[in-house]
């Protein structure tokens, strides 16, 4: 609490940030006030699960480190959105609206101001962001494959026909029916932890999940096998951590700025415009792998699609 020299004069600021000296004129007393300077808390939203939090976290760490203003105690909050994608777990996500349902509950409370940054899974976020939004932010990516779990088999061609494997990804899918085709693929949804319980409950005998989610929940034990990228392509963005903000909003647009990983933001825009190209929704099997190349910029990404399992599963296109 930032208080007047003199309390007789009935002036008292209560303020957080740092402050300044104002002369204040009352009944013909000349006062010195110190007269703050507001630093608004800023507000951090992001989903419910623990992945998402721990993403979440990830960036207010990175914030306070990276400005001294954000380190003061209540400068930052971080603020759990419940979306439709969360909701409804007994459906594919490409039966109930597509990509937008992990993310349009979060850049609606973004654009009416309950929120002032917006922290997403970059393989989340459809290619066409929300009127008065920028995305000018992604963190240093994390390791971009996907990794096999089982209980009962080392990898996916120990599994016996009629093998059932849990996926919700259209991606997954089309790549393991192309490569296993006796094998079967059932949706299946949830959070990771969900998924692990789900698996060990004996719903499935595999699953797929991406490294980086485990890496970043610290949840590596799980993994029965890492899989290259040429045994299973990589959803676009994976491992990416995007962050948007309002584009009025300079102050979060700097704080943003400073904290972007430029090599990262480069591949994810690559990427996201091949699924761009392709239209590319939850019924698009469109994956991406960044490819090292001989260029200032740093790797840029080797994109593919694959049909839908529903068509004759193989992979397609490659940009």
């Amino acid at each position: 609490m930032q208080q007047c020299l003199k309390r007789s004069a009935g002036c008292s600021v209560m303020q957080r940030s740092a402050t300044r000296p104002v002369v204040v004129v009352r009944r013909g007393m000349r006062v010195v006030c110190q007269a703050a300077t507001a630093t608004k808390t800023v507000k951090i939203g992001t989903r419910g699960s623990p992945l998402a939090l721990a993403q979440a976290y990830m960036t207010r760490d990175l914030l306070k480190a990276n400005f001294a203003e954000l380190a003061e105690e209540g400068a930052l909050e971080i603020v759990i959105i419940k979306t439709t994608g969360d909701k409804i777990l007994n459906q594919p996500l490409a039966d109930i609206g597509g990509k937008g349902l992990f993310t349009k509950e979060i850049d609606d409370a973004l654009l009416d101001g309950r929120i002032d940054i917006a922290v997403h899974s970059m393989k989340d976020v459809p290619t066409y962001l929300p009127e008065g939004t920028i995305l000018p932010c992604n963190l240093p990516r994390e390791d971009v494959r996907d990794v096999f779990i089982s209980p009962v088999a080392k990898d996916l061609s120990e599994l016996p026909e009629g093998a059932i494997v849990g996926s919700a990804s259209l991606r997954r899918q089309a790549q393991i029916l192309a490569k296993y085709p006796h094998l079967k693929v059932v949706n299946f949804r949830g959070n990771v932890q969900t998924r692990l319980r789900k698996l060990q409950e004996g719903e499935c005998s595999a699953t797929l999940l991406a490294l980086a989610g485990l890496k970043r929940l610290d949840m590596t034990q799980h993994i029965t096998k890492i899989l290259d990228n040429e045994e299973m392509l990589p959803a676009v963005s994976q491992g990416a951590i995007g962050i948007a903000c309002r584009t009025d909003d300079g102050a979060a647009a700097r704080y943003l700025a400073g904290l972007n990983h430029e090599e990262t933001r480069v591949a994810v825009v690559t990427e996201r415009a091949f699924l761009t190209a392709l239209d590319g929704s939850c019924r698009c099997a469109a994956a991406s792998t960044p490819q090292p190349r001989p260029r200032p910029a740093g790797p840029l990404p080797t994109c593919r699609a694959a049909r839908a399992p529903s068509a004759s599963p193989a992979l397609g296109a490659t940009a």
